[in-house]
């Protein structure tokens, strides 16, 4: 093998468009070929009591684990076998009430065509996605998938490059069929994806979240400045909550409540410690009800423009504190 050391930039540029070119032209031939038999496809996996079971050789194979990922993640209950290990004990994992996705470009690889009789046998539909309409794969299938290509992006026509990503596209096609079909929702994704930051934002509650107990300022409403700002220096929140004998919330007194207070030239001649909280909190403040999304939270403090948010339950007694800080930390921005 002779490298072409000084092969020029422009030339790279050239061949890695032609490549781009190449793949996306066998993407846009897909586009008539979806027909009845992907719709017969799609009503397979959909009537499925049991799990979609994909499987393919070398690069067909890794596609198909692919595909399988995002079936799974999408509503469809899915994994990859590997063919060959299914010959030595893995095609236990196939049960009466799943359907089998198999990929071959060819249709005639021996792994596949070695396990296909057993898979009949058990009445299980065969989805086969394939280039050779005629091959003997297809022969046996319940509903073909059609990704033929005019060529490779690879020059020698040997490299599957071309037909894998026709293959992946049209796996992704008949999971977001899929997943229409089925309703999926946002709220579904975050549940198969709770490590995810889209998991986080739809899973994750103010209460999970929150400052409570010891850890909640607060003052009775007949405290005075003076000790509010003794609570605020000890939850070093920047905020304190002011509640009356029931624990209700009445208001809130915040760092900016206090340089609004001292920029008052009556205030600054004042003992201001002396002054009743209440004559200077801010009264009828935002709050947030504990068993919101932490993602309600986050857009209540935008769109209000502030940096804490007291937390209380369905009859406005205070049982928590919540800030910009508690959001960072878990991921929710």
């Amino acid at each position: 093998m002779i490298v072409d050391q000084n092969i020029s930039d422009q030339s790279l540029i050239d061949l890695g468009r032609a490549v781009i070119r190449t793949e996306s032209d066998a993407v846009t031939d897909l586009l008539q070929r979806l027909d009845k038999s992907f719709a017969d496809a799609c009503r397979y996996m959909l009537a499925c009591d049991g799990r979609i079971v994909v499987t393919g050789m070398g690069k067909s194979g890794h596609v198909g684990g692919k595909i399988a990922a995002t079936l799974a993640s999408t509503g469809s209950p899915a994994f990859f076998m590997h063919p060959a290990e299914a010959s030595h004990g893995d095609l236990g994992m196939i049960t009466a009430k799943d359907v089998v996705v198999a990929i071959s470009y060819s249709g005639e690889t021996d792994e596949l065509l070695t396990i296909v009789p057993l898979i009949k046998r058990q009445n299980v539909p065969l989805i086969v996605m394939s280039g050779k309409p005629e091959s003997t794969l297809v022969k046996h299938a319940s509903a073909f998938i059609d990704i033929s290509i005019k060529k490779e992006a690879c020059p020698l026509g040997l490299a599957p490059t071309s037909s894998t990503t026709a293959t992946l596209v049209m796996g992704d096609a008949m999971a977001v069929a899929l997943l229409e079909s089925r309703g999926f929702t946002e709220e579904d994704f975050a549940y198969s994806h709770p490590g995810g930051a889209l998991g986080r934002k739809l899973l994750l509650r103010v209460d999970e979240l929150m400052h409570a107990g010891k850890n909640m300022p607060f003052v009775p409403e007949t405290a005075s400045v003076g000790e509010a700002l003794s609570e605020m220096t000890r939850s070093q929140l920047g905020f304190t909550n002011v509640v009356n004998l029931r624990l209700q919330l009445v208001g809130i007194f915040t760092d900016g409540d206090l340089r609004r207070m001292l920029e008052n030239p009556l205030d600054t001649q004042k003992n201001i410690h002396g002054i009743p909280v209440t004559d200077v909190m801010t009264q009828n403040c935002t709050a947030i009800k504990f068993n919101a999304l932490a993602a309600e939270a986050l857009h209540l403090m935008e769109s209000k423009k502030i940096n804490a948010v007291p937390v209380v339950d369905d009859n406005n007694v205070l049982v928590g504190a919540l800030n910009m800080h508690d959001l960072l930390r878990a991921g929710v921005m």
